[in-house]
């Protein structure tokens, strides 16, 4: 008698307010059918459990799901539940609360902000670059075959292109393009469009009948831990122009299975997870290109290229290249460099003939979105001195002018992006970004993104209350509590001593929100990571932090940073303001110029080769720095002169 398998139960989970219904079976964790649905939500540890970001509330059906610290037994009882320790057991209709949601309009905010002074670096790096394109476009009018003229059609074509600038004779015709250009000649009248890779060896991707009406385009791609950023870029050269047609970014869907390059590397590991982190980022590649060609009305065949640059991570993950030994000693990737190749092989949804480029890295830890944003820059045409930062879940640092490069990177933790703080929040509308705190009253005055009502605390927000509660005396240079202080705001808490920002009526998810000792411990290592990160470059460059012509910081969160609040917190060096310079995207802005300007893209492998890694993972001479800026905002005060006085000011130092 045949014995049947028993299949599980099928059941239909519906989310809030998404509105997006999923089969789900018996048993099914409820954070892998929420990445399934494409429903987003907070989940800093990769769903282990860790950092209970993933709150969600069942309003109809059940959940097998344990407690957790991170949940009181009243909000439990009102069907409040982690979702990566909740599995299927019914049909459920589930909430997903504000504070775990992820919105991407703030992400479109910070593309723009990346971009105000894009048109002026634009015209002045192509002006010195040139405008011409990974791929060029030709438009050919191609001699007819005749009985005194017979040669093969492979030769005609060679023989026109040989007249055209840059090309010469040894352009490759691949077979793929061979396979029916026979009748596709003759059926286009001899006169077609012919891209051509220009880049390396030369090759032709794609023959076409000419379209008066078709468009030259390449597409810009960042891809980031925390976010994908892309942009459509016109390649046409007699426009007059600027070259950004249209831009959209969102959020990686790889953040579902950890907030960090560690996590996602170790998930990598699991089976079938690397496929799965493919999958994931490149589908959020793909949802990009879409936007990008619908809000344009341009149309895939008028792509030729794909320009991508990301950390040495992120493009392993991208390609679908084993990551495993980046986090293992002596910390060597597989690779730093990407051959071009088509973009159906990594998966993207764009025409069969378009190319795949890669801005080349340096090393496991730091990667193309560097070495584009360095030669996006300028810093390698100056003789000065200049200190590049990109301060992310790592702080990326680059040293250096036109003679010489050092570059290193820290492992800074995510505090910045909202992991490891009770009520930390990545960059979001109702995520508190500006503090101000009253010495007098210790009462305090917050801003928040949207100017809704709070739901948690993004990066920015975070250097200010650090900053704002050391000058009014809340906290010593410990980054603990004082004590004897009036105020309502500063309790006992279940994880220890708090300040309250915002009470529960005032917010947007019934829950005050504070800053406890432990949240400031976590922060105070994240900027001692990057503090001792820029001390040994400077130490091993025979610099001090006074030789630094310029400090450049990119990133979306660097272009947040309030600079004055940086340098009392001790994230950054006490330097004259002039001296600071913001950069927005520059990953993504240096991926755009090398998409329309291959001397630019030229120039990035120059700088990626000419950088010396400084490995600071087992350097004693980090953890000295790490451990002498584990003050504020240093343990040396001399480091801080203009910060120290206005701390002795406001009589901080031994206030109570």
């Amino acid at each position: 008698m045949m014995c049947l398998k028993t299949m599980p139960p099928e059941y239909r989970i519906r989310f809030l307010p998404m509105e997006r219904t999923i089969p789900a079976e018996e048993g099914e964790d409820l954070l892998e059918i929420a990445m399934k649905a494409g429903v987003h939500i907070n989940a800093s540890c990769g769903g282990r459990g860790v950092c209970g970001k993933c709150r969600v509330r069942m309003t109809e059906g059940t959940l097998n799901s344990s407690t957790h610290p991170s949940i009181s037994e009243e909000d439990y009882a009102a069907g409040m539940r982690l979702a990566c320790v909740s599995t299927v057991s019914s049909d459920a209709v589930i909430e997903i609360p504000l504070e775990s949601q992820v919105d991407r309009s703030v992400l479109r905010r910070s593309t723009v902000m990346s971009d105000v002074d894009a048109g002026g670096i634009d015209e002045v790096l192509l002006g010195e670059y040139g405008r011409e394109p990974l791929v060029e476009r030709f438009n050919l009018d191609i001699h007819r075959p005749d009985a005194q003229d017979n040669v093969s059609d492979a030769a005609r074509i060679a023989r026109a292109l040989a007249s055209e600038p840059g090309c010469g004779e040894s352009v490759m015709l691949p077979l793929r393009v061979m396979r029916g250009l026979g009748a596709r000649l003759r059926d286009a009248g001899w006169s077609v469009t012919v891209d051509v890779v220009m880049s390396g060896r030369k090759e032709i991707t794609s023959i076409t009948k000419v379209d008066a009406g078709a468009s030259h385009c390449a597409i810009a791609v960042d891809i980031g831990t925390t976010t994908v950023a892309a942009q459509l870029l016109s390649c046409d050269r007699e426009d007059g122009e600027g070259i950004i047609l249209a831009s959209s970014s969102d959020y990686n869907r790889q953040i579902s299975f950890g907030e960090d390059v560690i996590s996602r590397i170790m998930y990598a590991g699991k089976l079938s997870g690397l496929k799965k982190l493919q999958e994931v980022v490149v589908s959020t590649v793909n949802l990009l290109i879409g936007e990008l060609l619908e809000e344009t009305g341009v149309d895939r065949a008028d792509i030729s290229h794909v320009v991508v640059a990301g950390n040495t991570t992120m493009m392993h993950l991208f390609y679908g290249i084993e990551p495993k030994y980046i986090m293992l000693a002596p910390y060597t990737p597989l690779a730093t460099a990407f051959p071009p190749i088509d973009c159906g092989e990594a998966g993207l949804e764009t025409a069969p003939h378009t190319r795949l480029f890669a801005i080349p890295g340096v090393s496991s830890y730091v990667g193309g979105d560097i070495v584009s944003g360095v030669a996006l820059s300028g810093m390698t045409e100056r003789d000065g001195v200049s200190l590049f930062m990109d301060i992310g879940t790592n702080g990326e640092l680059v040293l250096g002018n036109g003679q010489w490069l050092l570059c290193a990177s820290c492992s800074a933790g995510p505090a910045f992006e909202g992991g490891g703080i009770e009520f930390g929040t990545r960059a979001a509308p109702g995520a508190i970004e500006k503090v101000r705190i009253n010495p007098a009253t210790l009462e305090p005055m917050i801003l928040t993104i949207g100017r809704k009502k709070p739901l948690g605390i993004c990066g920015s927000g975070l250097i200010d209350i650090v900053a704002e509660l050391l000058l009014a005396g809340v906290i010593d240079r410990n980054g603990k509590f004082s004590g004897g202080l009036k105020t309502k705001r500063v309790r006992d808490g279940s994880n220890g001593r708090e300040y309250v920002l915002c009470f529960a009526s005032e917010t947007n998810i019934e829950r005050d929100i504070v800053i406890t000792e432990i949240d400031l411990d976590n922060i105070m290592r994240t900027k001692a990571a990057v503090y001792a990160g820029c001390s040994v470059l400077l130490e091993n460059g025979g610099l001090a932090f006074g030789d630094l012509d310029m400090v450049i910081i990119a990133g979306g969160f660097g272009h947040s940073i309030d600079v004055e609040k940086a340098i009392v917190m001790g994230l950054l060096p006490e330097l004259p303001a002039e001296r600071f310079r913001f950069m927005g995207n520059a990953s993504l802005g240096g991926a755009r110029i090398a998409a329309v300007s291959r001397r630019f893209f030229d120039k990035a492998g120059e700088v990626a080769r000419s950088m010396t890694n400084i490995e600071l993972s087992n350097s004693t001479q980090f953890m000295d720095e790490f451990m002498a800026a584990m003050f504020l905002p240093h343990t040396d005060g001399r480091a801080f002169p203009e910060t120290m006085k206005a701390l002795e000011k406001e009589q901080v130092i031994g206030h109570r």
